[in-house]
């Protein structure tokens, strides 16, 4: 047995059974936790509102202990429950207090009691955040709903089925099929393995209970129009035919603007000079909105806008406000190794967006998972950019496609208020993408104030905002495109394991792997060089693999258990440079993904002097690169065949001066490369383009030669070279 005392005095005990002490649970044996795991108390789980878009200051908190069952899924009933379950720890989480298993043929079953008080003129609302998956509410044994979505707020109204006087049970039965289904479920996974997780059922988010008049709001929809200087706001309402609602605009406390709206109607209202939100000013209007029952909704918004335009270059870029804003930020998966998919407590959730912001991040993309509404809140009020994916599921089946269309629609409407949310992502990877273009279609007309990101890597139908690529570890540049902004989804991961703060002692995976924080943080810095010549070639965005290590992942930028920032000392300033105005790329040197450029090559082993400008190459064969295995991605003029490749180029160059020459290369397999001779020392990535800076006085005005040599380390091989002048702005 091993205990642990907090600074608040609650006692942790970590022994061979669940223990309680203090008014903290936990189970054992021992595993991995964050620091916030001591703050949770038995009877003070996660107590803030959680609806911070649509708050009533009358609610109750069913958050805590509950009774729990776990049986088959056919079974009535449990007429005698397990033991306790601390909500809304998911059941498999060390949190929860059970942390087992559940299986597809299994269900589980909760219990509590609450007071409510039934009286004239008053409804109880029984909130749900999220249950995963499929879950079925009874009170004092009615059946007042059901609901299928393991992402997606609903709410009951239980009015009917309560006692006249005392306790009111309430009993939630839940079914998760998880990957023996076709439902949405992101990364959860019965058996854990490489990049899939714990799988999590059951409640997963806060539970409450509100009063409300027998006429009250049910939801407001809110949108600014930066161009028109308004905010449109419609109120849905129950009971409220032919009602009014007054819609009051608050500046922190002063009334900027007010009006009244039927229920149901978009009201536009004028906001005067509107202070806009961005990352760097979060600025937060506050809205209050009363029915004339007395019903009233305290909510907020931040008036921004969000596109893809033209710069002065004329390349398509991402606009924040009317002006260009690269966006960098992290890969977010929102897993924890105590709770799985339920932070322990609100300052952990903030915690995890507030170091991203802390590190000069501006952007997050919240990877197939929808967090709580907090969540969102927490990015509203510090400044931090959101693409949300839709949790991926197998949509396989009719049924399986139409519970997605069911479940991002209500994702969609659940998330809207968020300023921060500035694209919305339905697949990821091809994973279950189907009906692209119709489903991107729907989005863009289901919220105009959005991107809509038409997959994350791997299938592009064209269309949709952006064009996305995924390269690890990069980082790359999508093809060309006309109409819309090059975004790169997912780059990096770079592995690092910190004995004492991974899930597993062993058997840790990333896309590369390092063994210190010092290899790890010069192979980031030589990803970030790359990455800042890329946005001056048309890159507007990137995703960086990723925010935390996830149970065998070790690709996070922090810990698992949020201990250690794995990222250098200089980061922040790193990531300050991107931002600043492109640099200009003049191509010196076309390569062959602009047009073919025509080498010498052979694939015997040339003489030892072979590099050199003044070798003599006419025995060598003429052909057009790239060189490479036949690809769908990439343009190549002459097959490589042959393990070992050596190709040679001339090119002229004009007597200017170069202010950045780079040479610009593609490999697929081991390269060595020369210019006129020279050695070139290359960056340590492989797949698409990327830039390695050459030394003064390497290139002269005339004829300069390129020397390769490529070695092909698996079946597949690339090679094809060009010289680009990289010019950053004086400052």
């Amino acid at each position: 047995m091993r205990t642990i005392a907090t600074a608040a005095g609650v006692l942790i005990v970590l022994a061979s059974g669940s223990s309680i002490a203090g008014g903290a649970l936990f189970q054992s044996p021992p595993a991995l936790v964050t620091r916030w795991a001591a703050d949770v108390a038995a009877d003070h789980v996660l107590p803030e509102y959680p609806r911070p878009d649509l708050v009533r200051r009358d609610w109750q908190n069913l958050n805590g202990r509950w009774d729990y069952a776990i049986r088959d899924r056919d079974a009535d009933r449990p007429s005698t429950f397990d033991g306790t379950v601390l909500v809304p720890f998911p059941i498999q989480s060390r949190l929860s207090g059970v942390a087992r298993p559940v299986s597809e043929r299994e269900r589980v079953w909760y219990r509590r009691t609450v007071r409510a008080e039934p009286a004239a003129g008053r409804r109880w609302l029984l909130h749900f955040g999220a249950v995963d998956w499929d879950a079925t509410v009874f009170v004092n044994g009615q059946r007042i709903g059901g609901h299928r979505g393991g992402y997606d707020p609903f709410t009951f109204d239980m009015t009917d089925a309560l006692r006249p006087a005392g306790d009111q049970e309430l009993v939630v039965s839940v079914w998760d099929p998880t990957d023996r289904g076709d439902q949405p479920r992101g990364k959860q996974v019965s058996e854990p393995k490489s990049i899939w997780y714990t799988a999590v059922t059951g409640i997963w988010q806060t539970v409450w209970i509100e009063p409300v008049p027998t006429t009250y709001i049910t939801g407001l929809q809110i949108r600014p129009d930066v161009d028109a200087g308004t905010v449109n706001v419609r109120i849905d309402a129950a009971g409220a035919s032919g009602r009014v609602a007054h819609v009051t605009v608050l500046d922190d406390r002063a009334t900027v603007a007010e009006g009244d709206a039927a229920v149901g109607d978009a009201l536009p209202i004028p906001i005067r000079r509107p202070h806009l939100w961005s990352p760097s000013d979060p600025h937060l209007y506050n809205l209050r909105v009363r029915l004339a029952t007395g019903d009233t909704i305290d909510s907020y918004f931040g008036m921004r806008k969000i596109a893809v335009q033209s710069d002065a270059a004329g390349v398509k870029r991402l606009f924040l406000n009317g002006r260009p804003l690269f966006e960098y930020g992290l890969l977010d998966q929102g897993w924890w190794p105590d709770g799985l998919y339920t932070a322990p407590t609100d300052a952990a959730l903030s915690s995890d967006i507030e170091t991203t912001k802390r590190l000069g991040f501006n952007l997050i993309r919240k990877h197939v998972k929808v967090e709580p509404a907090r969540w969102y809140y927490h990015c509203d009020r510090l400044g931090m950019l959101v693409w949300q994916d839709m949790p991926s599921g197998d949509n396989k089946t009719p049924e399986g496609k139409e519970q997605f269309a069911r479940e991002l629609e209500h994702v969609v409407a659940a998330l809207e208020n968020h300023p921060s949310i500035v694209m919305w992502v339905p697949f990821n990877e091809g994973w279950g993408q189907h009906d692209t273009a119709r489903i991107v279609d729907s989005l863009a007309h289901r919220d105009p104030t959005r991107l809509v990101n038409q997959a994350s890597g791997w299938n592009d139908e064209h269309v949709g905002d952006v064009a996305d690529a995924h390269r690890y570890p990069g980082p790359g540049v999508p093809p060309p495109d006309a109409k819309r902004a090059a975004v790169l989804g997912e780059f990096g991961g770079l592995g690092l394991p910190l004995e004492g703060h991974t899930w597993l002692a062993k058997g840790n995976w990333g896309y590369r792997s390092f063994t210190t924080t010092d290899t790890l943080g010069q192979a980031y810095r030589d990803l970030l060089y790359q990455l800042r010549i890329m946005i001056g070639e048309r890159l507007s965005a990137a995703i960086y693999t990723q925010t935390t290590d996830v149970e065998i992942e070790v690709n996070g930028i922090m810990t698992y258990d949020r201990a250690v920032v794995k990222l250098p000392t200089d980061a922040p300033a790193l990531h300050a440079r991107l931002y600043q105005p492109p640099p200009t790329l003049r191509v010196l040197a076309a390569s062959s993904d602009t047009e073919p450029q025509q080498w010498r090559y052979t694939s015997e082993s040339p003489p030892a002097e072979w590099a050199r400008a003044d070798f003599n190459d006419t025995a060598w064969q003429n052909a057009p690169g790239g060189f490479g295995t036949p690809s769908t991605t990439r343009r190549v003029g002459t097959p490589w065949t042959t393990p070992d490749i050596w190709i040679r180029r001339s090119i002229e160059l004009p007597s200017t001066t170069a202010a950045g020459p780079h040479l610009r290369i593609a490999r697929d397999g081991t390269v060595e490369a020369w210019v006129n001779g020279a050695p070139v020392t290359l960056p340590g990535t492989v797949g698409d383009y990327f830039y390695a800076p050459l030394a003064n006085g390497v290139l002269h005005p005339g004829r300069n030669v390129i020397a390769i040599h490529a070695h092909k380390t698996r079946n597949s091989g690339y090679v094809d070279a060009g010289v680009v002048d990289v010019i950053e702005e004086k400052r």
